[in-house]
């Protein structure tokens, strides 16, 4: 794989400088942990003064620093990788090409795990707070059904959302709604067989506005229905892509914007994701959650 290792090798030298850190284990004494960070970051958090650590620093050192500096290299590393899968650098074994298709998709994998990693630590800062806005749920299901069509039409899935005369005017950020769709979406495609179909129906109801994504898939038991929202939960799950990071974000972003995510147990008979806000009673004006 000589021409893929040394796009890799070229793409990390072009990169921001990493260097790496031996560290002991605490209280073994019998092992050790590699790391590999920027070298912007002169001290890892337990090495700061008492006085400047005043809450768990990994969280924060993620976000402010390694979430940033990651992004551009694992970026260049993906477009590199779909370089040499396309062959537009020239022609290429096929075993080759097979080769920068598993470190674009890993590549990817890291991506998204270190995206979940940072709206981890924003959904759990005591001064996060979204921002409310007058939006439509429906709206925003066709935009991400819009976003997810080509993954879906690769699956041989189908999704059905809201026609373009339906909507459920709700208050909520768009941006963080939008994000907790694409999610719920992405999780049905995962786990819908090829030849259904996914649904995504809006609506209100008393006061509430709703939007639900519901698959065709085994559905959840009612142990896993309870555990699902966990963090770090993926009930059993391995080698799909996951981090069992985006549900447990969904549900913390619906509850700041003042609603919720739910789901129930019906194994057999495919999961049902309903996410809730407040109705928008008056559009057009100054809005704000619990108001």
């Amino acid at each position: 794989m000589p021409r893929v290792g040394f796009a890799l090798q070229h793409l990390l030298h072009q990169a921001e400088q990493w260097r790496d850190r031996l560290l002991a284990e605490a209280g073994t004494g019998a092992g050790f942990e590699l790391l590999v960070i920027p070298e912007t970051i002169d001290r890892l958090p337990h090495e700061l003064p008492d006085t400047v650590t005043t809450q768990p620093a990994w969280n924060s050192l993620l976000g402010r620093d390694l979430a940033p500096a990651l992004r551009q290299p694992i970026t260049r590393i993906i477009a590199n990788a779909e370089t040499i899968r396309t062959r537009l650098a020239g022609p290429l074994a096929d075993e080759y090409a097979a080769y920068a298709t598993d470190i674009a998709e890993a590549g990817r994998h890291l991506m998204g795990l270190i995206e979940d990693l940072a709206d981890l630590e924003a959904v759990e800062a005591p001064d996060f707070s979204p921002a409310p806005d007058h939006i439509d749920l429906a709206d925003c299901a066709r935009r991400a059904a819009g976003i997810l069509s080509v993954r879906a039409k690769e699956s041989g899935i189908t999704v059905e959302c809201p026609g373009v005369s339906e909507s459920a005017p709700a208050i909520g950020e768009f941006r963080r709604v939008l994000q907790v769709l694409l999610n719920l979406l992405t999780n049905a495609l995962r786990y819908t067989p090829s030849g259904s179909t996914v649904r995504i129906s809006a609506g209100i109801d008393d006061g509430t506005a709703w939007v639900s994504v519901a698959d065709e898939g085994e559905g959840l038991t009612e142990a896993q229905a309870v555990r699902v929202f966990d963090k770090f939960e993926r009930l059993g799950r391995s080698g799909d892509g996951g981090s069992g990071l985006g549900l447990y974000i969904s549900r913390r972003l619906a509850k700041a914007m003042g609603g919720d995510l739910q789901v129930a147990p019906t194994p057999g008979e495919g999961a049902c994701f309903i996410l809730t806000l407040p109705a928008d009673r008056q559009s057009g004006q100054a809005v704000g959650y619990g108001g």
